[in-house]
């Protein structure tokens, strides 16, 4: 299910970025690089079913690995420590962050090859979209 994710996908377009990083809490400065960032990101899998998954940008690339269904740390691009976990819900990609008592959701879906990532806090949503590199 995770195979269709796989690969290098170039941002082409991002919808309502910046009311999402208000709502999860992103300060002024930071909201002005995250809105100007059009990051890539690259999905792979590695041994043992862990899979990668990076956001790579002229301004910052993070990293994370894990496991579907099981929960890790992760520092997010915005500095926030969050527990996350990935899961496949209807042939949908899902990030769940909570911090601080907050909870957000990333689905990542790809349709009509495209990747579509859509970032859910409370009745804000996102929608950024990407495009496979060749």
């Amino acid at each position: 299910m995770v195979e269709k994710f796989i690969g290098t996908w170039k941002m082409i377009s991002s919808e309502n970025f910046d009311d999402y990083m208000k709502a999860i809490g992103v300060g002024f400065a930071a909201r002005q690089v995250g809105n100007r960032t059009k990051p890539n990101l690259i999905l792979s899998i590695e041994d043992q079913g862990v899979i990668c998954m990076k956001s790579q940008s002229t301004f910052k690339t993070t990293e994370i690995k894990f496991k579907l269904n099981e929960p890790f740390e992760e520092t997010t691009a915005d500095d926030r420590k969050t527990t996350t976990v990935m899961t496949i819900e209807n042939g949908k990609l899902v990030q769940k962050q909570s911090w601080d008592g907050k909870e957000t959701n990333i689905e990542r879906e790809v349709t009509d090859g495209k990747l579509i990532a859509k970032c859910c806090m409370g009745d804000v949503v996102a929608v950024r979209t990407y495009v496979k590199e060749a």
